[in-house]
């Protein structure tokens, strides 16, 4: 949440015992789940996607539900690592008709 923050966006945590139900909730399909959910101005935000990518989201504006960084890559925002190289991992744009490359990140 700190990368959301940093970059200019108004972050309101709500804590939660029941993440298989948040996700159900906003339709993340099970192999793009994360350890975070996040909704911003009606869009899914899944994961530890870069803040670029959810402000290009938000100029876009494509029919999608969302937009998801499954796992927990070494290097995404928030989980950069010092001593470790970064790993490279997409960003996935997810609607009911499927999944597509958003961004890749080397």
């Amino acid at each position: 949440m700190g990368h959301l923050a940093e970059n200019g966006f108004n972050v309101e945590t709500k804590p939660t015992n029941n993440l298989v139900g948040i996700k159900q909730e906003y339709n993340v399909p099970m192999q793009l789940q994360s350890c975070h959910t996040a909704v911003i101005d009606g869009y899914v935000i899944e994961g530890h996607v870069p803040a670029e990518n959810i402000y290009r989201l938000l100029e876009e504006r494509p029919d999608i539900i969302g937009l998801a960084v499954p796992g927990m890559p070494i290097g995404s925002p928030g989980m950069e690592t010092e001593g470790m190289a970064d790993e490279a991992y997409d960003v996935i744009a997810f609607s009911d008709e499927g999944t597509a490359v958003y961004a890749r990140y080397p």
